[in-house]
């Protein structure tokens, strides 16, 4: 407990004392990887648009975000069909424009549970669908010993040491405090909704109504708390993200933070909404932490995860499922970005999973193993400790 609180401390120092940068020794490695973890499994497909598809708009009659060029809710252009969701204009846009940013579609892992827990686990361990080797720590956890030689410097931006970080190499947490709570419909005003309609006809019908409801909400609630786990929301990372990178340019090389809140169900909305205002705040949060890290962003990456995407078509209530395949973010200043990587399909429907959704081309963690190989130099005996039996995709995003 006074490790935790003397950590609490030095996270708070920036803001108290109002410096400008933390005092203490640089990171060893000039490579600085920051792994962000959008927990809830949020809707690619309203991030990244397939625009072209008009197979997209048949399946989101609600919820589709406009071609590019239609009015002022329009997606974005960007390249080979694809466009980028509004929200994201003046903060992500410019980094994609100055190639700073790739977006990798069709990628995940190939575990099909759709699980939040089951498959946020297996990612932070480092697993595949099967299990396949010894999985006791997570994958960042293995890097960091990997890295060993390089003096690698590792910190985990979370309530508590998260599974990815997990393992031999001890690696402290630094408390960004906690997820916002949502608030609900109180007792007062249940009870005025049900004294209008107390001797009415409806009376039964109502009070039955408030208790289905009721229970439905908590079950919705429960698994959107299970979703997001202990991860910050969207709008404290926003706040939170320059002093992130304060800790990050100055004594860490090797970061991980989740953010929750993405778990859209019902009302996801399309151009505005639910879902624009997390990816709006995200996209802030995240052109912050490059304005703070200062000159350090030019040895900077940041990888953008989540567990797995959503339905390509809308349900009934406006919202998404639980799908397979989604889509991750590489940015940084080191980044050859102002493009879309990876392995493709068309967008149609004969190239969904389960006639359900994207499927999965590009494996997570052949992906990070061609990322680690390029910003470390690590050859095969070394990834083989952080992925086991999985080679390498150099997608040459570094």
């Amino acid at each position: 407990m006074q490790r935790r609180r003397l950590l609490q401390l030095m996270a708070s120092a920036p803001l108290a004392f109002g410096a400008s940068r933390l005092y203490a020794a640089p990171a060893a490695s000039s490579n600085r990887l920051l792994v962000v973890f959008m927990r809830g499994a949020y809707d690619a497909a309203s991030l990244l648009v397939p625009a072209s598809s008009d197979f997209y708009y048949e399946s989101r009659p609600n919820i589709a975000i406009a071609r590019p060029g239609s009015g002022p809710d329009a997606a974005l252009p960007l390249a080979d069909g694809w466009a980028l969701h509004p929200a994201l204009a003046h903060s992500l846009l410019p980094f994609y424009q100055r190639r700073e940013l790739a977006f990798v579609p069709f990628a995940g892992t190939d575990d099909t549970s759709r699980s939040h827990f089951e498959t946020q686990n297996r990612i932070e361990l480092g697993q595949g669908a099967g299990k396949d080797g010894d999985y006791r720590s997570g994958f960042l956890n293995r890097l960091s010993t990997a890295l060993t030689t390089s003096r690698a410097q590792s910190a985990a931006f979370t309530s508590d040491v998260p599974q990815i970080f997990r393992g031999g190499t001890r690696v402290p947490n630094i408390d960004l405090g906690g997820a916002n709570r949502k608030s609900r419909l109180d007792e007062d005003n249940h009870r005025a909704i049900a004294a209008m309609y107390r001797d009415t006809e409806l009376d039964a019908s109502v009070a039955e109504g408030q208790r289905i409801m009721g229970a439905a909400r908590e079950e919705l609630e429960a698994e959107m708390k299970a979703a997001n786990g202990n991860a910050v929301s969207a709008d404290k990372l926003e706040q939170e993200a320059r002093r992130i990178a304060r800790f990050m340019s100055d004594r860490y090389n090797l970061g991980f933070v989740d953010v929750g809140g993405w778990d859209t169900h019902v009302g996801q909305g399309g151009a505005k909404g639910l879902l624009s205002n997390r990816l709006g705040q995200l996209g802030r949060a995240l052109a912050a932490y490059a304005d703070e890290m200062g000159p350090a962003w030019k040895q900077t990456t940041v990888v953008v995860i989540s567990e797995f995407g959503r339905t390509f078509r809308e349900n009934g209530n406006k919202g998404t499922d639980h799908g397979h395949g989604t889509v991750y973010w590489v940015m940084g200043g080191n980044v050859r970005g102002g493009r879309i990587a990876g392995r493709q399909a068309e967008i149609k429907r004969e190239a969904l999973f389960q006639d359900r959704d994207y499927p999965v081309l590009n494996e997570y963690r052949a992906v990070f193993a061609g990322l680690f190989s390029r910003l470390y130099g690590l050859d095969q005996a070394r990834l083989a400790q952080v992925f086991p039996g999985v080679a390498p995709l150099d997608l040459k995003l570094v």
